[in-house]
């Protein structure tokens, strides 16, 4: 049953990350919020292993490339997305510019961990990259009557950020194919810390308005999306192909756009609905299973 719901669960619980973002940068620097975060995250699954009696890593090697895996995967990546988003780039937009990661993945794992895709998941993944990129082009060329100009810079850091988690995701399934899950989590943001205190320490005053949308945005951060999305994350990675996995990335943008659209009111264009239509056919040929 959880093999069936996983996807679904994962790809709604993560879309709704870039709207907390949005939200949070109300209220706290973003690279502050996601200290708060990642802290708060460690101290419940270390209670949580405690609790359930998680198995912690045998050697110091298997710590390390838990730490090292949490670096990019948490770390790099939302200092990455989250500075972007407080620098003014769309939530939806920046939910689409995920879309990147996909294809990436794909093409690094032929080379790093020799993963090899059939001709129906290569054409997915192209597919959902040419979605993608109908609908965030216009938003970043402003060429687009309903379209926002925002800046270069941000847009490029969000890229980035897709180039770390991708490599994150890579690391996490050459190096963490064994361990228990929730220990190897809680090492994870030990290393997304670490890299994000220094950045919020330069580029950041640490400001943070205490009030009760900060509570409830941070909750549901670590609740929902330190524990319940990114457990789900890492069940899926080891389960089946990276390639595959990361596809589920391109049914986040129409989610995470509707959301940003009815809190925020930002732009719904016309290319952003078609392009993310056309990425969510790409995600179906990418896990479809092939004709025997």
């Amino acid at each position: 049953m959880l093999a069936r719901l996983a996807p679904a669960i994962f790809v709604l619980l993560w879309s709704t990350g870039w709207v907390v973002a949005k939200y949070a940068a109300v209220y706290a620097d973003p690279l502050t919020f996601l200290v708060l975060r990642y802290t708060l995250a460690i101290v419940l699954f270390i209670l949580f292993c405690v609790a359930t009696g998680a198995k912690w890593p045998k050697s110091w090697t298997m710590a390390g490339h838990a730490v090292v895996s949490g670096m990019f995967l948490h770390g790099l990546y939302l200092a990455s997305v989250w500075w972007a988003i407080g620098e003014g780039v769309p939530a939806g937009i920046s939910g689409i510019i995920a879309g990147l990661q996909p294809l990436m993945t794909a093409v690094a794992a032929a080379f790093v961990i020799d993963e090899r895709l059939s001709m129906q998941q290569k054409l997915g993944l192209v597919l959902g990259f040419f979605g993608i990129a109908l609908a965030v082009l216009p938003k970043v060329l402003a060429i687009d009557t309903g379209a926002t100009p925002i800046h270069l810079l941000p847009v490029i850091v969000n890229v980035l950020g897709m180039a770390a988690v991708t490599y994150g995701t890579l690391y996490q399934k050459r190096h963490l194919q064994s361990g228990d899950i929730r220990s190897t989590a809680a090492l994870q943001y030990l290393g997304a810390l670490i890299v994000t205190i220094p950045l919020a320490l330069m580029l950041e005053d640490l400001h943070v308005t205490w009030n009760l949308q900060i509570v409830l945005s941070l909750a549901w951060s670590v609740l929902g999306l330190s524990m319940g999305a990114i457990a789900l994350l890492l069940y899926l990675i080891r389960r089946g192909q990276v390639s595959r996995a990361a596809s589920l990335i391109y049914l986040v943008p129409p989610l995470a756009a509707v959301q940003a659209w009815i809190l925020f009111g930002e732009a719904l264009t016309l290319p952003m609905i078609i392009g993310t239509v056309i990425a969510v056919a790409g995600v179906y040929l990418t896990n479809r299973k092939p004709q025997a």
